[in-house]
This record gives structure tokens, C-alpha cells and sequence, in this order.
């Protein structure tokens, strides 16, 4: 098969690149809307791009034309908190990625615990194994998506994913996701490194 994209309706090209462009991390982003509504959902168009310092991104697409509550929320408020998606969480943040009212709180539809977040004025994921703290650092329009950029000011790690006081990657049972309704979980590979 050989296509180009330009001669493709949105939703072909949306299947394609979100089936092969895979495993994607997924950012469980947390947002307090300004009437104080608690917003969670999932954005699997997201990533670190710095570690010194830290900044992550998460890409979200308009709803007929309008801002989805998080990208709206985290322009309106300039924070925004990333929470990591393992298994023991992973059937409540696909139930998360439903559309519901912006007057209601996902944490409140999906029966999810959250405490306040430690340096901004938003809530992060009890249960999540880490959670970043975000700040503004950005956003551009791509198209039709709103890229939202913020830069990490506080991490939570839970001492369960540490071995001698560092991050044990072996020890986060992460999820990706894939195309369609399919999620994948970490099997890590022990692979030589040439640099």
C-alpha cells in the first residue's frame, strides 16, 4: 500500500498513524477548570522533549471546533499535572476518555482518588506510582490540535518503583497505547546499547 496523506479523509489518516505509531505513552493529565471542576482524561499524543528541566507535552484535538476541558483548562489555569497510566489504573483512565459535561469531574465518574497537588492548584492521581507537576511552559496550534507544553516543577514517585533510593523501570508496569480500543502493558527488553 502507498498513500498520501493529502489525498486521505482525516479519520483514514487518523487510524494509520495511531495504529503505527506505537506503543504511545499515555499522559493521564489532571486540570481544574475555573469554576473549580476537577478535569481528567487521557492524551496518548503526548511525551517528554527536555529533561534539563523537564518539560512534557500533550496534543489535543478540537470537539467541533472547540477546546477539549484539559487543553482549556490547563491554558486558562498555566498548570496542569501528568500522571503515570500502570495496569492496576489502566480500566479507570480508559473510563476517563469519555465525554462527559465540563460541570462534571471525571475523579468523581471513574470512582478515582486524588489529593492536591504539592506546589500548583490542581489534582493529581492518588494511586498513580508518579505524577509531574506542571507549569505553562507553551502552546502552539498545529492544525487542528493544541499543543500544551509544560514544564515539570515537582515529581511525586511512589517508593514502590524504587530500588536503592532510584527509579527501577522494571518496577512500573506502564501502559501504551496502540490503534483502536487496544492498550499494551511493558515487557521490558535487556538490549546492548551502542553509543
Amino acid at each position: 500500500m502507498e498513500l498520501d496523506p493529502s489525498e486521505q479523509d482525516s479519520s483514514a489518516t487518523y487510524r494509520i498513524v495511531s495504529s503505527t505509531v506505537t506503543p504511545r505513552p499515555i499522559g493521564w493529565i489532571s486540570t481544574r477548570s475555573a469554576d473549580g471542576v476537577d478535569n481528567l482524561a487521557p492524551y496518548s499524543y503526548f511525551n517528554a522533549i527536555s529533561s534539563s528541566p523537564p518539560v512534557v507535552m500533550f496534543s489535543a484535538g478540537r470537539t467541533e471546533g472547540e477546546l477539549k476541558d484539559t487543553p482549556r483548562n490547563a491554558l486558562d489555569s498555566e498548570v496542569f499535572v501528568y500522571n503515570l497510566v500502570t495496569e492496576s489504573v489502566a480500566a479507570k483512565m480508559d473510563k476517563t476518555s469519555a465525554s462527559i459535561d465540563a460541570d462534571e469531574s471525571e475523579f468523581e465518574m471513574a470512582g478515582i482518588d486524588r489529593e492536591e497537588a504539592a506546589t500548583i492548584d490542581a489534582p493529581r492521581v492518588a494511586n498513580a506510582l508518579v505524577s509531574f507537576e506542571c507549569t505553562l511552559y507553551d502552546s502552539m496550534e498545529i492544525y487542528g490540535n493544541t499543543v500544551v507544553f509544560g514544564e515539570v516543577v515537582y515529581i511525586h514517585i511512589d517508593d514502590e518503583v524504587l530500588t536503592d533510593g532510584a527509579i527501577d523501570t522494571r518496577k512500573i508496569d506502564a501502559v501504551g497505547r496502540l490503534g483502536g480500543r487496544l492498550y499494551t502493558a511493558t515487557d521490558s527488553m535487556d538490549l546492548q546499547r551502542w553509543n
